[in-house]
């Protein structure tokens, strides 16, 4: 194993190759994940953001080992990493319900840019850890984070409720059931019933409490025509 890392993180021909092919495959793992879960970045965005960074690395090590060149071998990977913030930047949203989207999106192609150098560079240790700790980190930690905040002691809700009684009536649900509304705002977002207001409601449990426990209590009160967690 020693003598098959060793030649691969050689500027042979070959073993460039297939440092670039594991980059490409790699990313291309990490976008099939993201996928998956339907987010705006898919496999080939990230097969060629790992393969391009692979690329830029090996550039900088190829120019670095040129007779009479002065190559800065951190000018490149420096542009690489700037440059993938700003591809990162255009997957994050804030909805009409300021609800932030495609965070982890972002994160994922910002790590893939740093896997596919480090490939490219010839640190196959590193550019493999990096892809088995992203695939644990999106697959296996995304799951506990959705456990956790599922039964936290804080909930923001927003909720589409009759505009005559409704407001009332779901302040008065809420104390009802022993929790206590930190903040309650009247949005102006289009309602499916014309005749509703919405809200956006932040809710403290006051000790760990389901989600899907509330958001089905409320979803039954005749009053209250939609509910979501945002």
């Amino acid at each position: 194993m020693g003598t098959v890392f060793n030649y691969l993180q050689g500027m042979d021909d070959m073993a460039v190759i297939i440092r670039l092919i594991f980059a490409t495959v790699c990313g291309s793992l990490i976008g099939w994940e993201r996928v998956v879960r339907r987010h705006s970045a898919g496999i080939r965005t990230f097969a060629l953001v790992s393969l391009g960074s692979a690329v830029a690395a090996v550039l900088n090590l190829y120019l670095a080992g040129l007779d009479g060149m002065s190559a800065d071998v951190s000018r490149i990977p420096a542009g690489v990493v700037s440059g993938i913030g700003f591809l990162g930047a255009g997957t994050i949203i804030v909805t009409g319900r300021n609800q932030i989207k495609g965070l982890t999106t972002a994160a994922s192609l910002w790590v893939a840019s740093c896997m596919g150098m480090a490939f490219g560079a010839g640190y196959m240790s590193v550019g493999v850890s990096c892809f088995l700790l992203v695939m644990v980190a999106n697959l296996i930690l995304m799951k506990l984070s959705q456990k956790v905040e599922e039964n936290s002691r804080y909930v923001s809700l927003y909720i589409e409720v009759e505009e005559t009684v409704g407001v009332k009536k779901i302040k008065k649900k809420l104390s009802q059931l022993g929790y206590s509304i930190t903040s309650m705002n009247k949005t102006k977002d289009k309602t499916l019933s014309s005749s509703d207001a919405a809200l956006m409601i932040e809710v403290d449990f006051g000790e760990k409490h389901s989600h899907t426990g509330l958001l089905e209590e409320l979803n039954n009160l005749e009053y209250v025509n939609y509910v979501e967690e945002i």
